[in-house]
């Protein structure tokens, strides 16, 4: 039984002798995942949608250079990491480095009910969290943000994400344990305030 890396690699192989359906399986596979991440850096789903195209295509055409010192997606994320940056600078747009959460918004975000207490309040109170994770981690400055997703939301290791980054494994637990400090302090404030006063 092979690998997710070594699966990868033989796909990469098979794109490289020419069978571009298998460049399908690999876009089938990482799409959504390559979409959850870049949507954390360009916000609109139209343009996160482009990026994503975007990146693909880049690395098609850059696939004969790929020798699988890295992962596949190792080396996919970072070219969908560096074509975000890169269309929000030619877009004029930097990625917001902080912003207070508004919280007469709290309860429309996204969030899942806790699942051993469905109390309308509990719900409520699970959204606001997750309402406030989501902005404060928006607010982050992009390196933070981006480093923060891929170990929290994409479950990679330091050393996939330094590869990733482009950046020492202890550059990434700094900027991993900075985005962890913010989102903390945001949420302080929702849990140490009791149930019935958080709306």
């Amino acid at each position: 039984m092979t690998t997710d890396r070594e699966g990868d690699q033989l796909l990469v192989e098979r794109v490289q002798a020419g069978e571009r359906q298998a460049f399908d399986l690999l876009v089938s596979k990482y799409q959504r995942r390559l979409m959850r991440l870049v949507s954390r850096i360009v916000h609109d789903p139209a343009e996160a949608e482009d990026v994503v195209q975007e990146t693909f295509i880049k690395a098609f055409r850059a696939l004969r250079h790929f020798r699988g010192d890295a992962a596949f997606y190792t080396w996919l994320y970072r070219i969908g990491i560096n074509t975000a940056k890169n269309f929000l600078v030619n877009q004029g747009r930097r990625p917001a480095t902080s912003s207070e959460p508004d919280m007469d918004q709290a309860g429309q975000g996204e969030g899942e009910a806790l699942r051993d207490i469905n109390t309308p309040e509990s719900m409520l109170a699970s959204k606001q969290i997750a309402q406030t994770v989501n902005e404060a981690m928006d607010a982050l400055p992009l390196d933070l943000r981006t480093a923060i997703v891929l170990r929290e939301i994409e479950g990679l290791s330091y050393e996939e994400i330094s590869a990733i980054m482009g950046c020492p494994i202890g550059t990434v637990r700094s900027r991993i344990f900075r985005a962890r400090e913010v989102i903390a302090e945001k949420l302080r404030p929702l849990l140490d305030m009791p149930v019935d006063k958080r709306w």
